[in-house]
């Protein structure tokens, strides 16, 4: 993979990080709004056109509400973001653990403000991200991390997030994440 691949593998996890992990704030969709895409033919690039014309007509509050109902809830959103939950149908299970398990081998530990498990989907877009930002070569590969804590359901929360009823942003988000996640697969067969 080119140095140039694995910037844009590594800013788009970090945009997928920060859409999954809040609301988007308006400096965040003008700057997606703004970008520039030279290969727009291609199946990403129409991605990044969806996503991109969808920010353009996008309500900062409207974006915000949509946020709260797809993934907090009252008791819950109507998409529970976890690995965890994903792969077992509880949360804090065994993935959880095996996700620590790698974490502590990169050296990264969880913050203290922060209230979310480790297994949210947020939060394995960002390690991915400094996987693939690292210098030198990391404890566990990119690839690795990928086939053992990405694989198992990246496609299936995308897929599930592009389908939610009553949704536009979000739903142009799991599209989004869904193609991307899709060509992940390709690059670590």
């Amino acid at each position: 993979m080119s140095d140039e691949n694995t910037v844009w593998r590594s800013q788009t996890y970090a945009l997928l990080a920060r859409l999954l992990s809040s609301p988007p704030d308006q400096n965040l969709l003008d700057n997606i709004a703004a970008l520039e895409i030279t290969e727009a033919e291609s199946p990403m690039g129409k991605l990044w056109l969806l996503l991109k014309n969808s920010v353009k007509q996008a309500d900062v509050v409207v974006i915000d509400e949509e946020y709260q109902r797809v993934f907090i809830g009252v008791t819950h959103g109507e998409i529970i973001p976890y690995s965890s939950y994903y792969q077992t149908g509880f949360l804090m299970e065994e993935p959880l653990a095996e996700l620590r398990t790698s974490l502590a081998k990169l050296g990264l530990v969880r913050q203290k403000e922060t209230t979310e498990p480790e297994d949210h989907v947020a939060a394995e877009c960002d390690v991915m991200r400094l996987i693939l930002d690292a210098e030198g070569t990391p404890v566990i590969s990119d690839k690795e991390f990928f086939i053992q804590h990405l694989k198992p359901w990246f496609a299936k929360f995308f897929q599930d997030l592009s389908q939610i009823d009553k949704t536009s942003f979000y739903s142009i988000v799991g599209q989004f994440g869904a193609g991307f996640i899709n060509l992940e697969m390709s690059v670590y067969r």
